[in-house]
């Protein structure tokens, strides 16, 4: 199809709209609304252009023949910045360390003040992960449409008409009185800041002030593919060394790896796994290391609590061993240590103070919040020596790596499930039938004289539709963010699906060098089992780094 735009002629994509044609030609569109992966509502009416001389929104509308576009003329700028003043009634306060898009669009309309005031006043919901702000929202519906269409969960959705048309959990209830699965979609993809995690900021730095106290910080395997690009760092670049130098600068006694969580909890879910295909009972074993995706189970399936694998997830059994394993060999009374944990999930903040738990972690940083308490203590992150993890506990492997991306999980356990039950090596440790982006992913292996079918999903929806079929398959994990780890909702935010895909491969590009990639080889690993859990599924090892679940009503 050939087209014009603002005087030059072009042969394009039909099956494209304005904005997609725009953006690939290099023409800047200004948009709140939009979002690649969501289904274009054209709520927000900033993306305006002329076709034919008629104004349209670019993010919803395809080309005719022959159309001639314009995008910059006067009456779109007036259309859009009136559109604007009238969605958002105050410009925000901008800074370096925003998140959000809302400051780079007021820099593209060119609206620098508005002419209305806000008519309404709403008390903010103050969650124990997520915080809603309604004073700040422009109803753009992102995060409607990513809790409905991505991840299924409805937890969200408009109320009201007219000027009193907002966003609400049903019945005007709060976030914590829903069935909402605390996984942070809906921050990242809310271009004003009006939803951002419960912060732990303010605590943590107060913690680090107090001489009797011994802070001891663990992060998790993706954070070190995603926080340089909160720093300038392209997307995908592995950080690691950088991430441990900056958190021994702002004055935590150690710096702890989650990975070792991860080798610890294969050993555990490895040891669970085979003995439920001996026996073929409960079968299929269910990961359970996302802590929404145990919300969503216990809100929408608990029927299938009997198929969830009983492990905790890695960083509170490895906060587990540091008040416990570490505290013991180190003389130190588990009351002075403060263990602080670094995620890319918002679920986590949530996951700390469940009771089954009984939780050793004190708090939780989002990827986005350590990024910012880097900046405010004036640490130059990109000029920081590498540093690595502080022993004992900052020893992993390979496999507890790639619990960050989608599969990981699976990978990692079905390396050393099928080494300790048929004892020889696997032929090939990269299972590539569940690496990559796709929603659900699927493959088998022969083991126990059987054909072990497995299978993996990311997102919410792809969750229930693996769960639909769930009889299909002996062994599952699910991740409640598209990707897994790498998209959490604590995550540096993003727009384009190819950052997740980047990240991803920084995490197995890393891992493929790393000296040791089977949980069951680390020495740490062997080492603590040795001197203090006894064995994989130990009645210590039992009490200490597993846990049970809640049926929960599903409204």
């Amino acid at each position: 199809m050939r087209i014009t735009i603002d005087d030059k002629v072009y042969d394009v994509d039909s099956n494209k709209s304005i904005y997609n044609i725009c953006k690939e030609l290099g023409i800047v569109i200004p948009t709140l609304c939009y979002h690649a992966s969501l289904f274009p509502e054209a709520r927000c009416r900033v993306c305006l252009v002329e076709m034919d001389g008629r104004l349209v929104t670019a993010c919803s509308t395809k080309p005719r023949e022959n159309a001639k576009i314009v995008t910059k003329s006067e009456k779109v700028i007036k259309a859009r910045k009136l559109n604007l003043e009238l969605v958002t009634t105050k410009p925000p306060v901008c800074s370096l360390e925003d998140d959000n898009e809302v400051c780079q669009v007021f820099e593209q309309v060119g609206l620098s003040f508005t002419r209305f005031r806000p008519i309404t006043n709403y008390n903010p919901d103050l969650g124990d992960a997520i915080i809603r702000d309604d004073n700040k929202c422009i109803n753009c519906g992102r995060c409607v449409a990513v809790c409905a269409q991505i991840q299924e969960v409805f937890a969200i959705d408009f109320v009201s008409r007219g000027y009193g048309e907002k966003v609400s959990p049903y019945c005007n209830k709060r976030l914590a009185d829903v069935a909402c699965i605390k996984c942070g979609q809906c921050i990242m993809n809310c271009p004003v800041g009006a939803i951002s995690e419960r912060s732990h900021i303010e605590e943590v730095m107060e913690m680090l002030k107090e001489k009797n106290r011994y802070v001891v910080v663990q992060t998790a395997p993706s954070i070190r593919a995603a926080l340089g690009e909160l720093f300038g760092f392209p997307p995908g670049t592995n950080v690691e060394g950088k991430m441990v130098s900056a958190l021994r600068r702002m004055g935590f006694k150690k710096v702890f790896n989650v990975d070792l969580g991860a080798d610890i909890t294969i050993m555990e879910e490895g040891t669970e796994f085979l003995k439920r295909l001996r026996e073929n009972k409960n079968l299929p074993l269910i990961t359970t290391c996302c802590p929404a995706w145990i919300l969503m189970m216990e809100h929408f399936y608990p029927e299938i609590i009997p198929n969830m694998s009983t492990c905790k997830s890695p960083h509170e059994m490895l906060g587990m061993l540091i008040k416990t394993y570490f505290a013991k060999k180190e003389g130190l009374s588990p009351r002075d240590i403060v263990v602080v944990s670094v995620m890319p999930c918002t679920a986590k903040k949530y996951e700390s103070t469940r009771p089954e738990l009984e939780s050793a972690v004190d708090y939780v940083l989002t990827t986005r919040e350590l990024g910012r308490m880097i900046k405010l203590m004036k640490i130059d992150f990109k000029n920081l020596p590498d540093e690595k993890f502080d022993d004992p506990l900052g020893f992993a492997t390979g496999a507890g790596m790639v619990f960050a991306a989608s599969g990981g999980v699976m990978e990692a356990a079905l390396r050393t499930a099928y080494e300790l039950s048929e004892g020889k090596s696997v032929t090939k440790l990269e299972f590539d039938q569940i690496r990559g982006y796709k929603g659900i992913k699927e493959g088998t292996i022969f083991m126990m004289g059987r054909e072990v079918k497995f299978a993996v999903a990311s997102g919410g929806a792809n969750a229930r539709k693996l769960i639909s079929m769930k009889d299909n398959y002996d062994f599952i994990e699910i991740m409640a963010c598209p990707g897994g780890c790498i998209g959490g909702g604590g995550q540096p935010i993003y727009k384009d699906p190819v950052v997740l895909q980047k990240r991803m491969e920084a995490i197995y590009n890393s891992e493929k060098n790393m000296p040791l990639r089977k949980s069951h080889e680390n020495p740490v690993v062997k080492q603590i089992y040795k001197e203090y859990l006894g064995e994989p599924g130990s009645q210590l090892a039992h009490r200490l780094l597993h846990t049970h679940y809640t049926k929960r009503e599903p409204f």
